[in-house]
């Protein structure tokens, strides 16, 4: 039996804690309690094809045309194939999806060809899943849980991952050794000013694992949703509500999308936020409206509890007028690079979910597979661990990325001599203004050079979050100034047209200018 830790406890981290503990013993760690995590906040649902008038062609296709070209085509095979199984697994786990006429109840998304995203508690998917897996962890009898505890770095020997330093609940730096260590801490929505992610969405598995050494894909492409409500404690409103009929409008009271896409209101989730930024600026910043008075109100409790619970806390009556809606940080479809069974380029340590760059996203995320990415995902690095042998060709016990045109970037993390302490606020607005939806050269590199004028200092919580930040800024950055073109998610107004030059060519970012002695909260 071996040893296990995994870092992060939403889908991703439970699945792989869950599945890894029917042959070895493992140890969750979680920086908040078990249950907070980005899977609680999930909406809309998780995308699957379990239906007989859909078929995972399909599902492929529409997946490869949202990622704009950057779809590694082998991952996405995997992520529709096996999702069926992996979504009857959940069931068997005790997920309740909501049924309609004695079937699974299913809605429609942007950019899928098909209604076939499930969903639980209306818009309760993720914390009907979320909860659901929590009760079985806790029922494991191989399963050490960490709550309150601060995954610091990575321990390596001999270029492989050894153990996890750790900051505990009493404030104590504790090493554990480990055969192997899982990353599934999520992404980073944090880096920018406006984010749907709860604040535990710190980047901090990435950080670690650059600052060990790993390989990192993909980080200029990140998601904003496109609606999310715009009042103080930004929350989220579902594409799903999109999908039952609900429509954007302008400050004028008119329909805008059908302008800029065929799909209009329904365009892939970057079409959609980029059309609502340019109309915003168009009306002085202020916000649009999604108007979604020609459902019921009793339909909108029944379908959208949590939604309307939102709005009815602050006071809107989204029944009967529309409701203010912006753009936010949603998902990040970059992180550390990895195979298609999790293993990443540093022996020892494997990476799940939104923390990790499988390619299956592409420059664009299709709505409600990132849930699905991480079952399937931390589910085939758990049968790997389990000794369940993959494919003949995928069997050697090293890391096996796609061979794919890439260019390789080195990040320098130094601080210039002058350097302040950085103020997470002035990051997150310098990001969301210099590299969030819309970016250029100029103001890429004047947040370059800010970014390197900032330190990070202090060994609290927060402190260690906030350098993960900060070193995430800097990746994200360098990687969208190489970035000479404008597809999916990253948008170039400098270079507003896709390019041949950039088609399928992975940017890839090493930390070859990292101290990688300096730890986090000691300098680096």
């Amino acid at each position: 039996m071996k040893h296990v830790i995994v870092v992060g406890s939403g889908i991703a981290g439970l699945i792989a804690a869950l599945e890894t503990s029917r042959a070895h013993s493992v140890t969750l760690i979680t920086k908040a309690k078990l249950a907070d995590s980005n899977t609680r906040w999930a909406q809309g649902g998780i995308a699957a094809v379990m239906f007989a008038d859909d078929s995972v062609e399909e599902h492929i296709e529409d997946t490869l045309r949202a990622g704009a070209g950057l779809c590694n085509a082998d991952a996405v095979e995997v992520l529709c194939t096996e999702g069926p199984a992996r979504i009857r697994d959940l069931i068997r786990l005790g997920v309740q999806f909501d049924a309609q006429n004695g079937e699974l109840a299913r809605g429609l998304e942007a950019a899928h060809s098909h209604p076939r995203v499930l969903h639980a508690g209306g818009d309760a998917t993720g914390l009907s899943i979320e909860t659901a897996l929590v009760r079985a962890v806790r029922g494991a009898a191989n399963i050490r849980i960490l709550e309150h505890t601060f995954a610091c770095d990575l321990e390596l020997q001999n270029e492989r991952v050894t153990g996890l330093e750790i900051l505990a609940p009493d404030g104590q730096r504790q090493t554990l050794a480990a055969d192997a260590v899982i990353l599934a801490s999520g992404g980073a929505g944090q880096l920018y000013l406006h984010t749907t992610n709860p604040s535990v969405a710190t980047g901090d598995g990435v950080a670690m694992a650059l600052r060990a050494g790993a390989q990192l894909a993909d980080v200029e492409f990140y998601q904003f949703h496109p609606t999310a409500l715009a009042l103080p404690g930004t929350f989220l409103i579902s594409e799903a509500v999109r999908g039952e009929g609900a429509v954007l409008l302008d400050a004028d009271g008119g329909r805008f999308m059908q302008a800029l896409h065929p799909d209009a209101d329904l365009a892939p989730r970057d079409v959609v936020a980029r059309g609502i930024a340019l109309r915003m600026s168009l009306q002085q910043g202020q916000p649009v409206s999604l108007d979604a008075t020609a459902m019921s109100a009793e339909f909108l409790r029944t379908r959208f509890p949590s939604i309307d619970a939102a709005c009815a806390a602050r006071g809107l009556d989204w029944a009967t007028r529309p409701i203010p809606v912006t753009p936010a940080a949603h998902y990040w479809m970059g992180g550390v690079r990895t195979d298609l069974w999790g293993r990443t380029s540093l022996a020892g340590m494997y990476a799940v979910g939104e923390v990790a760059c499988t390619g299956v996203h592409g420059a664009n995320r299709l709505a409600s597979n990132s849930l699905l990415e991480s079952l399937v995902f931390a589910w085939r690095c758990a049968d790997l661990l389990l000794g369940i042998e993959p494919a003949a060709e995928q069997r050697a016990a090293v890391f096996t990325p796609s061979n794919w045109p890439e260019t390789t970037l080195e990040v320098e993390s130094g601080d210039a001599p002058a350097a302040t302490i950085v103020d997470r606020l002035a990051l997150r607005k310098l990001m969301w203004e210099a590299a969030g939806i819309e970016r250029d050269a100029t103001g890429l590199a004047a947040a370059s050079d800010q970014l390197a004028r900032w330190k990070a200092g202090g060994s609290t919580v927060e402190e260690l979050e906030t350098a993960n930040l900060l070193l995430l800024a800097r990746v994200l950055v360098t990687a969208a100034a190489a970035r000479l073109e404008s597809r999916g998610a990253h948008y170039r107004t400098d270079f507003p047209e896709p390019s041949d030059e950039f088609r399928q060519l992975r940017v890839c970012l090493l930390a070859c200018l990292l101290n990688t002695a300096q730890k986090v909260g000691a300098g680096c």
